[in-house]
């Protein structure tokens, strides 16, 4: 049975929030876990707030959307993470935006907490995120494993009521989720056939401090935008040192 709206949260391990973001959606006609086989009591926190465990083996961001996507039976998909919730101002705003049927998508703002403190700059606010989606007229970018895009058959709209966004609670969960993105971001940077200068370990750091800092507005978060922009360009640099490394070692075997 197709229903209008299903509010989908894709998660592994995440036992602390869940619980909490379910409560946040229970106004959705159906709420849909997308479950990467946790091995913490997410499953049964989930059953318990009378939710849908689906089950599926986790390849990439986007691909574990899409296969929601194509899962959920619902004419429209709200995603959101875990360590979100949807405040009531924003459930009936996208209850109005679902019933316009004018759009494809919605962008959806978000609050940023980080350490405690809620980011007013710094690409940290308004954060909007294409969130809301028509199901059959949205697909995710296969190319884009991480901070994933989406690709849509039509127009898009913005909502104005925000997600709530517990995304970092201490500066080393910030640093060891950094780390592994920029993994990722080398990847992407080898695939796009990137080249790196020497200049640009000085370059692209800077210019994505100036970006972060000045351009987004980070000095409005003070010391926390100083520190937060800062670790932001430095990360950029560490992912153009791991996309030489990656050249040095295709290099060497020949790739």
């Amino acid at each position: 049975m197709t229903v209008e709206l299903a509010a989908v949260v894709l998660t592994h391990n995440e036992e602390r929030h869940i619980g909490d973001c379910l409560d946040s959606l229970a106004w959705a006609d159906q709420r849909v876990v997308f479950d990467s086989f946790s091995t913490d009591g997410t499953v049964e926190i989930v059953q318990a707030k009378g939710a849908q465990v689906i089950q599926h083996r986790f390849e990439d961001f986007a691909a574990q959307r899409n296969a929601a996507l194509d899962a959920v039976q619902a004419e429209w998909i709200l995603f959101v993470d875990a360590d979100e919730r949807a405040t009531p101002a924003l459930a009936e705003e996208v209850r109005r935006a679902v019933a316009g049927g004018d759009r494809a998508g919605w962008w959806i703002p978000r609050h940023n907490y980080i350490a405690g403190h809620r980011m007013r700059g710094g690409g940290w606010s308004p954060d909007p995120q294409l969130r809301l989606l028509r199901r059959g007229k949205a697909r995710y970018d296969p190319r884009r494993p991480v901070h994933e895009i989406v690709i849509l058959d039509g127009q898009a709209g913005t909502l104005e009521n925000r997600l709530t966004h517990y995304n970092y609670d201490t500066l080393g969960q910030f640093l060891r989720k950094q780390n592994r993105y920029m993994d990722y971001e080398a990847h992407i940077l080898h695939e796009q056939q990137v080249r790196v200068h020497p200049r640009t370990y000085v370059t692209m750091p800077l210019r994505e401090f100036w970006r972060r800092f000045v351009t987004l507005r980070g000095y409005r978060d003070h010391v926390y935008g100083v520190l937060f922009c800062g670790l932001m360009a430095y990360y950029t640099f560490v992912a153009y040192w791991r996309l030489r490394k990656m050249r040095i070692t295709k290099s060497a075997n020949g790739q």
